[in-house]
Formats: C-alpha cells, structure tokens, sequence
C-alpha cells in the first residue's frame, strides 16, 4: 500500500492527500515529524531522484538552515545525510510518496507526476 508521509500544516500535503482521496487511491498517511521514512525507503526514494539526496531535503525548512545544511550536505557521505533524514522528519521534503512494492517513489507534489505513477 501507498505510504504518505506528510505534515498536518503543510498546504502542499494537504493538496496530495485531497488529490489521492478525490481518485480513490488507497493509502496510509503518516505523520512525517513523528515518523519520518525509514533509511530503506530513503535509499528508494534516492535512486529515484537519480542519486540526488538535495531532493530529499525540504530545503526551505527552518531546521536545514539552522544545520546550515546548505553548505553541509555536499560533504556529507549518503549514510550520513540519510541518517539525518531518518532522525528528523522536519528535514525531509513532503509529501514523501513510497510503495516499494510498486515501485512508487513521489517526493513533493507535482500532480502530473504523481498521475504517471498512480495510473489515476
């Protein structure tokens, strides 16, 4: 099953979670800051995005500039930089879309792309 990850505040989520209901595509919604994805989901979502770990980053979140991420996170191996995406869900780009089983890997949302890879 489709696994959402997403922030109650966030609009852009709510946008995605209205999109999935408004198709009737069945998904469990999970509360990113509480449970953020898991390093294996991380790794799915990175091949996907074609190795490129700054597009699993919400790049505009408070807490990646108080790491100060931006100058950080090109020094940083992969384990580390997925580890801290793993112990912070505030770090993590939403909404995070994986069903690995279906190899659906949707980070943000862009309706075409969310469409191409739903089938809805």
């Amino acid at each position: 099953m489709l696994k959402v990850y997403a922030y109650s505040g966030c609009s852009t989520c709510k946008n995605a979670i209205k999109w999935l209901k408004g198709r009737g595509v069945a998904f469990e919604e999970i509360a990113i800051r509480e449970t953020p994805p898991s390093v294996g989901e991380l790794k799915g979502m990175l091949a996907a995005q074609g190795g490129e770990l700054r597009r699993l980053f919400n790049v505009s979140g408070m807490d990646y500039r108080s790491l100060g991420l931006k100058d950080t996170l090109p020094g940083m191996s992969t384990e580390e930089a997925l580890g801290l995406l793993a112990g912070n869900g505030n770090l993590v780009k939403r909404p995070f879309a994986v069903d690995a089983g279906k190899k659906v890997f949707l980070v943000g949302f862009k309706e075409g792309e969310w469409e191409a890879a739903l089938g809805k």
